[in-house]
């Protein structure tokens, strides 16, 4: 993937600060492919920790390449960022569910590294584990055959917890990232994708995840995970 302006600018600004008021503690770079298409999925505890696990990516030489709804590539100023750092629009009204990943596919068959946060925004989980995700990354590994690394991060929320307006950066936190090794999808490959071997595909995904977590930050991950729709809060 060759890196664009807007996609550089981004990295030259936020990696110094990230620095500056961060710690780092990385882990499982092994499992990240050196070359080739592959889908990180990634847990998403604080809005900032794109940052992070992007940095982690990036100084692997893997520059991740994230899904973004088709809506920001709409008009300026989002219109440019997100075009400019090559980030792929997912069209999530599309009826065809293949058609909305198209995108991402080509990236994989291209070679270049997918990032997903398959919860789709920071966890409402009380205790912070990954909450139920949808099903889209269940498809996209089934639709491209790409290995599926799972990443742990853990430390963002300390910085910025979800639905906080400003970020607490001083003492510096440490940012924990840890990589597993890919997922094993071999049960599901070749099978008439239904509702239910998606859901079970990507329970199986982010189980992995979770497992992961609970090296960084300790603990056993609930059984069954959190799911936002039936939450009143």
């Amino acid at each position: 993937m060759r890196i664009g302006f807007w996609y550089r600018l981004v990295a030259v600004i936020a990696k110094p600060l990230l620095r500056l008021f961060t710690k780092r503690q990385l882990a499982g770079m092994e499992h990240v492919p050196v070359t080739g298409g592959f889908i990180a999925v990634a847990n998403h505890v604080s809005e900032i920790d794109p940052l992070i696990v992007g940095e982690f990516l990036l100084d692997l030489g893997r520059p991740p390449r994230f899904l973004a709804k088709k809506e920001l590539f709409r008009k300026p100023p989002m219109k440019w960022i997100v075009e400019g750092a090559h980030q792929i629009p997912v069209d999530r009204k599309s009826a065809d569910a293949a058609q909305a990943l198209s995108a991402a596919v080509d990236a994989l068959n291209a070679g270049e590294c997918v990032l997903i946060y398959p919860e789709g925004s920071a966890t409402r989980d009380p205790q912070l584990w990954p909450m139920r995700a949808r099903t889209g990354v269940a498809r996209l590994a089934l639709l491209s055959g790409a290995p599926v690394v799972p990443i742990a991060q853990w430390g963002p929320q300390e910085i910025l917890p979800y639905r906080a307006r400003r970020p607490r950066l001083l003492p510096r936190r440490t940012m924990q990232v840890l990589a597993g090794p890919p997922v094993d999808l071999s049960d599901y490959a070749g099978k008439p994708v239904t509702s239910e071997l998606l859901r079970a595909a990507t329970d199986g995904i982010m189980h992995a995840v979770a497992d992961l977590l609970a090296q960084l930050r300790g603990g056993t991950p609930p059984p069954e995970f959190y799911d936002s729709r039936c939450s009143t809060t």
